[in-house]
């Protein structure tokens, strides 16, 4: 699974990064800690005056659909093998994908005296999850909300947890964007395995200090959260 991760981009650097045009993230502060249910930044394409529009916005994590009940779950991972077919995932799959920027994940191993974190990171400038979005009105202000895909792991987390995010070659991400609804879902979830498989060989892992175990504590705009341990 994915249930922390890393954004130390600026709105700007994700503009850039992402070739948005548009930017509704403009509160957005680097976070070494993103966390469930927190405000983090997604790119997404929709359609405005019947123009296809690519935007960088704030959307909480943890995807709240519309139809979806007060107090019921809001998921911040769905599973690449059920994502299509899913009746929380299905509707967002077909038409509402979105991007979500990182540098990297948190992992957890389980050692004789606690919990030990590891940074799980690509060689880039940024990683690309695969995401879904959903906008739902509260109190007549749109909400947007997203969750990851996850996968079987492929990368340096299959040491650590059996999940990883599904990431995307830059080659693929206009494909992913695309608000069109999706006609063939086996080629869909067959790109999204190719691609994640090609950037799980370029991701790597090392320890951290714990100082990032507790989400209440640790500062999330401090970046020594991802240095190595003993660096």
């Amino acid at each position: 699974m994915c249930g922390r991760y890393v954004v130390p981009n600026t709105t700007d650097e994700l503009l850039s990064l992402f070739d948005a045009t548009g930017d509704n993230a403009a509160d957005w502060k680097p976070s070494y800690s993103v966390a469930p249910t927190v405000p983090a930044p997604i790119v997404r394409e929709w359609i405005h005056d019947e123009t296809v529009q690519r935007d960088v916005d704030l959307a909480s994590w943890g995807l709240k659909p519309g139809w979806a009940k007060p107090g019921g779950p809001a998921p911040i991972n769905a599973r690449l093998e059920s994502v299509a077919s899913n009746g929380m995932f299905r509707s967002a799959f077909a038409s509402q994908r979105c991007l979500v920027p990182m540098a990297g994940y948190y992992e957890w191993q389980q050692m004789e005296d606690g919990k030990q974190p590891y940074f799980i990171h690509g060689d880039g400038d940024v990683l690309a999850a695969a995401g879904l979005y959903a906008a739902r009105q509260d109190d007549d202000v749109w909400r947007i909300s997203f969750t990851i895909i996850t996968r079987a792991a492929q990368d340096a987390s299959g040491e650590i947890h059996d999940r990883m995010p599904v990431f995307l070659t830059p080659g693929v991400w206009g494909q992913w964007l695309s608000p069109e609804k999706i006609s063939d879902k086996e080629e869909a979830l067959s790109m999204l395995d190719r691609s994640s498989v090609a950037v799980a060989k370029t991701v790597t892992a090392y320890p951290v200090a714990r100082t990032v175990n507790n989400v209440r504590t640790a500062d999330n705009e401090d970046p020594r959260l991802i240095d190595p341990i003993g660096s």
